[in-house]
């Protein structure tokens, strides 16, 4: 972990795009309750193959309107062409937005070919050819390895070609190992990559929404953890209490041990996110 204890926290908060009205009132009360632990900023996830373009631009652009706010737009190249990427990245420019979160992203279904870009690396060198240094560029990274990738050493080979095509900083999948993240560091460390590597947190509120997505996206959730959710039944405020406590001693365990900060996905709630934070003692 010494590779990341010489990088400064960065604390952040992502979004979805809301699909109504009443979505986006409620996100904007989500947000102005996380504005106050003043985070580094807020990220906005892109639909599969581009599919919430619109909405994403749309939200990102009254975060950033927001004084003292930072949004940073997800950006998939699945389904994308290089004309329609680059006609995204004048907006942004145009918007002074600065960071982007660039990835693969899930193919449609339906869709039978990604475009014109295959790979994350190839998404984030055609930005760096674009527009040199003016965005700040995420990227994403598997500590329990990503669920399509042939094996791990395949998957960091992955995580090494978007570091080297420019990529100033990930972002990991969220996990509740933190020894699964400790392992991925140090197997960065072995080949000399040194980027920020900012664990991803995904708080613990519903047991069956939590099993069905970490099911999709190749993220474990320890059997221990699982039994534990399960007892709880139907016992929403049991599954809210366990799950803090879970996830803030987890998090305790990943800065304590060097983590240069946390992204927590929110799913545009705030209260959540904002106890583990409290637990932890990151108010400013």
């Amino acid at each position: 972990m010494k590779s990341q204890t010489g990088h400064p926290g960065v604390y952040s908060f992502e979004f979805f795009p809301p699909k109504t009205d009443e979505g986006a009132a409620k996100l904007r009360a989500t947000r102005d309750e996380l504005a106050k632990l003043k985070p580094r900023f807020f990220s906005v996830t892109f639909g599969a193959g581009g599919s919430t373009r619109e909405r994403t631009f749309e939200t990102v652009s009254e975060i950033q309107s927001q004084p003292g706010i930072e949004a940073a737009p997800h950006l998939s190249c699945v389904g994308s062409t290089r004309d329609n990427i680059r006609d995204i990245l004048a907006s942004y420019q145009a918007e002074n937005i600065r960071h982007i979160v660039a990835l693969r992203g899930d193919l449609p279904s339906g869709m039978g070919q990604t475009g014109e870009f295959r790979y994350a690396n190839e998404l984030v060198k055609f930005i760096r050819d674009e527009t040199g240094d003016q965005f700040h560029i995420e990227v994403a990274a598997y500590p329990e390895i990503h669920p399509q990738a042939e094996n791990a050493t395949v998957d960091l080979d992955n995580f090494q070609r978007k570091v080297e095509a420019g990529a100033d900083s990930a972002i990991t999948q969220y996990f509740y190992n933190p020894y699964a993240y400790f392992h991925f560091v140090e197997q960065c460390e072995r080949r000399g990559i040194d980027i920020p590597i900012v664990p991803g947190i995904m708080p613990i509120t519903n047991y069956t929404q939590l099993a069905r997505f970490s099911d999709m996206c190749g993220a474990e959730i320890p059997r221990w953890i699982r039994k534990r959710l399960e007892a709880c039944g139907d016992d929403a405020a049991s599954i809210r209490a366990f799950g803090e406590e879970v996830v803030t001693e987890m998090c305790r365990a990943l800065l304590d041990a060097g983590a240069p900060g946390l992204h927590f996905y929110t799913m545009n709630r705030a209260a959540p996110s904002t106890a583990v934070w409290k637990n932890l003692g990151l108010q400013e």
